[in-house]
């Protein structure tokens, strides 16, 4: 009996944009997960359609990925807003986040081969040569393949846990890292734990990867979510 595997994300990391919804989801998912568009700022499609110069079809069309991915929310009679950032979002992704990324370290061990845990071993040293990781200013992870933990995801090789963190919860963890979580002095902490997750893969020590990883990503919600009360959020 042949298995049914699950259908490929819609998420454009996973190929080069096509349509012009494409383009444009790139494009906002961009803008809000940087902040340029507020977290719980009000969504106006008109305003939208004018700064993009795009059509309302495509645009819908973003939108309602984007609620897929859920950076925007609906509320009846209230209309569609941007995701807010809150310590209780942020516990309830995170509590999720924490057990599905150690799973996928567990399962990298296991599944990763040699090559690819080498190319995830120089894309830290990449980091480490080109960010102010070591002065613990700044830590800032590009998207997709330039992200260690979206490496690691992949790395696990199960599509349905891919398809979970990599199509499903990936850009509102990224809004959370980027706009809270990518400076100050954990960054050299958090480094040294992604060389410490990558090392216990290397030595398919899937436990040990497993165990580091959820309290890397611990540290991390403690470290945002402390920020997040000191904004009163």
């Amino acid at each position: 009996m042949s298995t049914i595997m699950p259908n490929e994300p819609q998420n454009p990391l996973w190929r080069s944009p096509v349509t012009a919804a494409d383009r444009l989801l790139l494009e906002i998912q961009r803008t809000i997960v940087e902040g340029e568009i507020e977290s719980g700022s009000k969504i106006s499609e008109p305003e939208l359609a004018r700064q993009f110069n795009v059509s309302r079809a495509p645009l819908r069309e973003a939108l309602a990925r984007l609620e897929r991915c859920h950076l925007i929310e609906r509320t009846p009679n209230a209309g569609a807003r941007v995701v807010k950032l809150s310590r209780e979002g942020l516990c309830a992704l995170y509590q999720i986040r924490e057990e599905l990324e150690g799973l996928a370290c567990r399962l990298a061990a296991e599944n990763m081969d040699d090559a690819e845990i080498q190319q995830v071993q120089e894309l830290l040293n990449q980091h480490l040569d080109t960010q102010r990781v070591r002065e613990g200013e700044s830590y800032y992870q590009e998207a997709g393949d330039l992200d260690f933990h979206y490496r690691i995801i992949l790395g696990s090789k199960n599509p349905y846990l891919i398809n979970m963190l990599c199509d499903e919860l990936y850009f509102l963890v990224r809004m959370y890292r980027v706009q809270l979580g990518m400076n100050g002095p954990r960054v050299s902490r958090a480094f040294d734990e992604h060389k410490a997750i990558i090392n216990a893969i290397a030595n398919r020590d899937g436990e040990l990867a497993d165990l580091l990883m959820r309290r890397h990503i611990a540290a991390s919600r403690g470290n945002i979510e402390l920020k997040l009360q000191q904004l009163g959020k």
